[in-house]
């Protein structure tokens, strides 16, 4: 009977090693999260059943927080990973050129599913144990054309280094580079599924009469660890996300449908604050958020990381800033 065994190996070649040898032996793996204290990863590993039996043909077990906070094990099949891996590799136009960098946490989908990408498509691959600009200039100086990152990173290297640059995780800059793609995905999906606004072959995209965003294709997750299956029986899965079709045919993500703030009957999605604020000179990075208000109901609140410690943006200025774009109920009342 096929089992769930732990991966613990830094990012490097062990961790390619070790994964294929769990593949080899008809197991699945669990990519533990080494930055977490030991007991931490014991508490973890017991919550997914490290040791107990899988279904032949599954892959992996990748842990996910979800909504509630409580972590998850989602289960992708080997079928899964590679549909996952022809879709995306289609959709970036991988040739035998091609050399993948992965250097975001291997204990999470978007950078594991790098790794999981190369294996099946055979594409040469290099595994940084986390993410060092100097290490990963020197990747792309030494031949690595592709490589998965959050927007964050983008300051801290030349990214025309890269013939292409995967993008996950939190909002692209507005002066993203060229060569940069746009993704939209979660654990559930095993990587990210809707490039630059376009579903990638093979997947189809729902918008439900409420604005929610459901999701349906071959690399979609089998179930959850406990035996769950989030997916309806006819395959769709409710991403928990609001969106909405531009005029070209683009998916528009609003955002979490829990994180909407309604202020004096208004409603604000806070992606829209913090793409306006992060164009703000003064500001590094920003997240927004709503707070409960007594007389508004909720009002926007934006916590920013100033650029300059001495100099951080005033409540004002920031309010200015978002006004010459959007409505004045948009803009925060509140700032950390």
């Amino acid at each position: 009977m096929p089992t769930l065994r732990l991966l613990d190996e830094p990012g490097g070649p062990a961790f390619v090693d070790r994964l294929r040898e769990i593949w080899d032996a008809g197991d699945a793996a669990f990519p533990i999260d080494r930055r977490l204290p030991a007991t931490a990863q014991a508490e973890l590993a017991r919550r997914v059943r490290v040791g107990h039996p899988v279904e032949p043909g599954d892959a992996l077990v990748v842990a996910t927080s979800g909504t509630s906070g409580e972590p998850k094990g989602v289960v992708l099949t080997h079928d899964a990973v590679a549909a996952s891996a022809e879709a995306t590799s289609a959709r970036l136009g991988v040739t035998e050129d091609d050399h993948w960098l992965a250097c975001l946490p291997l204990s999470h989908v978007g950078g594991l599913s790098v790794v999981t990408r190369a294996i099946a498509s055979g594409t040469r691959l290099t595994v940084h144990d986390g993410f060092d600009a100097s290490a990963v200039e020197a990747a792309a100086r030494s031949g690595a054309t592709l490589v998965s990152l959050v927007a964050t990173a983008l300051a801290r290297f030349d990214p025309v280094l890269f013939r292409a640059i995967v993008l996950g995780g939190s909002r692209p800059p507005a002066d993203r580079p060229g060569n940069s793609v746009t993704t939209y995905g979660m654990t559930e999906t095993g990587s990210g599924v809707v490039y630059d606004g376009r579903p990638l072959d093979g997947v189809d995209v729902r918008i439900d009469d409420a604005g929610a965003i459901l999701l349906r294709g071959p690399m979609l997750l089998r179930c959850y660890r406990d035996g769950t299956d989030p997916k309806d029986s006819d395959g769709w899965y409710p991403t928990g996300d609001v969106g909405r079709w531009l005029d070209d045919g683009r998916l528009s993500v609003e955002g979490r449908a829990d994180d909407l703030v309604i202020t004096g009957g208004e409603n604000v999605w806070p992606e829209v604050v913090e793409a306006a604020l992060a164009g703000h000179p003064d500001v590094a990075d920003v997240m927004v958020r709503g707070v409960e208000h007594p007389e508004w109901g909720q009002v926007v609140e934006a916590v920013v990381v100033p650029l300059n410690r001495d100099r951080p943006p005033t409540l004002t200025s920031l309010r200015e800033h978002v006004k010459e774009r959007h409505p004045a109920f948009v803009a925060p009342r509140a700032l950390v």
